[in-house]
């Protein structure tokens, strides 16, 4: 007679079972395609940013006067979203605390910190001092402005464009002596909405990062490869579409997520070769890998985008009627800024044609 201590040691050794039997056809360690996904990860900073050699020499010139206790220069940083802006910045800033520690960095992404207090609180909690519960935002700038108002310092902003108020630039501007102000953004067009107060004492250089060739494209993901991957792993024909659909969407994040994507949906079919339906399986996914996020938007040019969905391939002044007509408020030429911001975050494409009628601004949806 089974009894019922004896139909449970069954039913536990059938999930034992049946446990094994899940894992027991995936590829061990030693037979991984991926031997380092480091270098996969977006947030990794390599000793060399490949082709970004200028920029960074630009980057690292801005803050030489400060070595000498004055004032650097600032820049407004901008370009497409994924070609190295914040990669660069950070290797900068990286070769700066090895070489010096009389220059205090702090670095600050605005989707996290977005408002003057967060900002103020981030700075403070950066700069090792922590007791600032309960602080309020007049007692946090005392505090920054005695210990920070001698000291040469970089403040780097970076998504500076999600920042709900610029008050704190204003304080570093005026009550900070020696700094250097980077402000990284998708957008060049967010410089022209500026406060005037801000912008006048501010006097950024804009330093805008092209986007990569295609040559520079693969060149980029082919050290990642093998940085991250064992030798012979990948086929010729598998990593050239990688690097063809990166290159087409001018976002390396999508290349690197392709790249470690196509490397699982191989192991998980047991292939020992990275093949080319390993590459087309990945980009089917690719859809839900978020890189444009119109979540990132403001309220208005989230609203403009959703009109360009429904009217694509629209005359711009088309676009503007139909917008007044849905309770748009903006004027014309803040219409014209969204728009400009829409196509610098690769959301639309801007085309210019000619007619009997003069030159006309066509608005479209871009589909990558």
């Amino acid at each position: 007679m089974i009894t019922f201590e004896h139909s449970k040691k069954l039913i536990n050794i059938m999930h034992i079972d049946n446990c094994m039997g899940l894992f027991e056809n995936m590829l061990n360690s030693e037979e991984s395609l991926i031997k380092d996904d480091t270098a996969l990860d977006y947030e990794f900073i390599p000793k060399l940013i490949k082709y970004r050699e200028n920029e960074q020499q630009h980057i690292a010139s801005c803050l030489k006067p400060l070595f000498q206790q004055r004032s650097g220069r600032n820049l407004l940083i901008c370009g497409s979203p994924g070609i190295g802006k914040t990669v660069a910045v950070k290797h900068v800033l990286q070769e700066l605390e090895e070489e010096t520690d009389e220059i205090e960095v702090f670095f600050i992404n605005c989707w996290h910190h977005n408002t003057t207090y967060k900002i103020l609180l981030e700075i403070s909690n950066l700069f090792g001092y922590v007791f600032t519960q309960n602080k309020k935002t007049v007692e946090l700038y005392n505090l920054l402005q005695e210990k920070l108002s001698a000291t040469p310092c970089v403040f780097v902003f970076d998504e500076i464009d999600k920042v709900d108020d610029t008050d704190f630039l204003y304080f570093i501007l005026e009550k900070i002596i020696k700094k250097s102000i980077f402000l990284i953004t998708n957008y060049k067009s967010w410089l022209a909405d500026l406060d005037i107060r801000v912008k006048s004492r501010l006097m950024a250089e804009i330093l805008e990062f092209k986007e990569y060739t295609s040559a520079e494209t693969k060149g980029i993901l082919d050290w990642r490869k093998d940085y991250a991957f064992a030798k012979n792993v990948w086929e010729l024909d598998a990593f050239s579409l990688v690097a063809k659909k990166t290159y087409s969407l001018g976002d390396i994040r999508a290349g690197l997520f392709l790249l470690k994507e196509s490397a699982l949906i191989a192991e998980e079919s047991l292939s020992k070769k990275i093949i080319k339906k390993h590459v087309e399986t990945s980009i089917e996914k690719l859809d839900k890998f978020t890189i444009k996020n119109s979540e990132s938007l403001d309220k208005e040019s989230k609203n403009i985008f959703e009109i360009i969905k429904q009217h694509s391939n629209t005359k711009i002044g088309e676009l503007f009627k139909i917008y007044q007509d849905n309770t748009g408020s903006l004027s014309y030429k803040s219409f014209q800024r969204r728009i400009a911001k829409l196509d610098e975050g690769k959301f639309i494409s801007i085309a210019k044609q000619t007619g009997a009628g003069g030159n006309t601004t066509i608005i479209k949806l871009r589909h990558n």
